[in-house]
C-alpha cells in the first residue's frame, strides 16, 4: 500500500490523467445508456398512463415474477417484436432488466430504431423488488 502512495506522489501527472479519463469514460457510458427512472417515477408515469414497461428479460427469469403491466420481448428478440411498441410509440418506453446492466444495450437499439422517449428503469427488478414494490407471478 505504501508502494501505491509513492507512486501516486511521484507520477501525479499520470494519475491525474487517468482518473479523468476513467470518469470521462463512466459519464459517456451513463449518457449512451440513454436516462435512468427511478421504480417510484416508473409507477407514476404508469398510474397516469403515460409510460409502458417492456421487460426484456429471459423467460427462465420471469418465474420470479414481472412487473404488472409490463410487456415481455426478450433482448434477443427487440429487433424482430419491434411492431409491438411502435402502437405505443407516443408513451415513455421505459426498459427493464434483472439488475439495470443490460437494458442500456436494449434503449441504444430501439433509439436506432426511431423511438424517442426510451429510458431505463434503474438498477432493474432488483430495484423495484428492493423498494418492496409488486411482482406478478403467472
Amino acid at each position: 500500500m505504501d508502494r501505491l502512495f509513492e507512486f501516486v506522489a511521484n507520477h501525479y501527472i499520470l494519475v491525474s490523467a487517468f482518473v479523468a479519463l476513467l470518469a470521462a469514460l463512466f459519464l459517456l457510458e451513463g449518457r449512451r445508456g440513454g436516462a435512468k427512472v427511478s421504480p417510484q417515477t416508473a409507477v407514476s408515469l404508469m398510474n397516469r398512463d403515460e409510460a409502458v414497461l417492456v421487460d426484456i428479460r429471459d423467460r427462465k427469469d420471469l418465474k420470479e415474477g414481472k412487473i404488472a403491466g409490463s410487456i415481455h420481448i426478450p433482448m434477443s428478440s427487440i429487433k424482430d417484436n419491434l411492431s409491438e411498441l411502435k402502437k405505443h410509440q407516443d408513451k415513455q418506453i421505459i426498459v427493464v432488466d434483472k439488475m439495470g446492466q443490460h437494458s442500456a444495450t436494449a434503449v441504444k437499439q430501439l433509439k436506432a430504431e426511431g423511438f424517442a422517449n426510451v429510458s431505463r428503469l434503474s438498477g432493474g427488478i432488483a430495484d423495484w423488488k428492493g423498494s418492496n414494490l409488486p411482482l406478478v407471478k403467472k
